[in-house]
């Protein structure tokens, strides 16, 4: 089944309504009405919303675009917030809650905002998201730069480019070898040593799964087997979709949990650990989320305020 459950000619029309309706909202704030940079925030991850200044600032509710989903997960506030970041006035979109294949959705309907974004004159995607940790290495409240993923679903055929080709964004077979723009990553590391921040950062690969169950043990293996450092329920049919549409890309795991590849306790096991020991959940999500998203914002502050 291709992933467009409308053709070409009508998917753009709807985007195209989307963005017009954006452009209206914003048509008595100027400074804001052409954003530069849409963010997607991660679980738990809103709070970077507040880097944007006071004024002007314009929240929109996605129930009040045309052809926007809602989102379901908690911790995502379904809404956009427009304004300006950094000394250099940057106009940017964020989008405060994604929208995931588990809840339902399909990849038409999740990676619709980066579109319209396209069309409202979006120029850079920066999307973060909460992952667990598959490197030995990483351990909760590290944060990984992406540099590569692997798409599960999409080597399975679930993939958000398939059916026709939306030939008005981009070519029927799209290079994704370049996807996460190595200039963005060193401007990113480049403010966080001018920070001076000594939070773990590493720069690794993604592998996306479909969700919405924590992976098994079993998985885990598999995924660091195949070169996965991180795995999450996100970001890459978002990336795939800019990437189609011209944007850059960068792109951000904060590490929520870890340490979950080992096989489990035996049977045999005299004193066997806790199967539940270090079990990944959603609030242990939102609670790593919320020690590193300072210094989230403080980085993403001084690399915006260059792009």
């Amino acid at each position: 089944m291709s992933s467009l459950s409308f053709s070409p000619e009508e998917y753009t029309q709807q985007l195209e309504t989307a963005a017009a309706t954006v452009r209206d909202l914003l048509a008595k704030f100027p400074e804001i009405s052409s954003p530069r940079v849409m963010i997607i925030c991660g679980s738990g991850l809103g709070g970077i919303a507040n880097i944007l200044h006071s004024e002007p600032k314009v929240e929109v509710p996605y129930s009040d675009i045309p052809g926007f989903k809602s989102s379901t997960v908690p911790g995502h506030a379904g809404k956009l917030v427009f304004g300006l970041i950094g000394d250099k006035k940057v106009p940017v979109m964020c989008m405060v809650g994604r929208l995931h294949f588990y809840e339902g959705y399909s990849f038409q309907e999740t990676t619709f905002p980066v579109r319209m974004a396209k069309l409202v004159g979006v120029k850079t995607l920066i999307v973060t998201n909460a992952a667990g940790g598959v490197d030995p290495t990483y351990k909760p409240g590290d944060l990984m730069i992406i540099n590569d993923h692997i798409n599960m679903p999409g080597l399975s055929g679930y993939h958000p480019l398939r059916g026709p080709n939306m030939e008005n964004f981009g070519p029927r077979f799209q290079p994704l070898s370049d996807a996460y723009e190595l200039e963005l990553r060193k401007l990113f590391f480049q403010k966080k040593e001018e920070l001076g921040i000594t939070r773990n950062i590493y720069e690794g690969t993604y592998c996306f799964v479909a969700g919405p169950t924590f992976e098994s043990r079993a998985e885990l293996r598999f995924i660091r087997t195949i070169g996965g450092d991180a795995v999450g329920m996100s970001t890459v049919p978002e990336v795939i979709i800019a990437r189609h549409s011209g944007l850059r890309v960068l792109a951000l795991s904060l590490i929520t949990n870890a340490g979950l590849a080992d096989k489990p306790p035996s049977a045999f096991d005299k004193n066997p650990k806790p199967l539940d020991e270090g079990m990944a959940s959603h609030d242990e999500v939102l609670e790593a989320a919320n020690e590193a998203s300072k210094d989230v914002q403080k980085i993403f502050e001084k690399t915006i305020n260059e792009l």
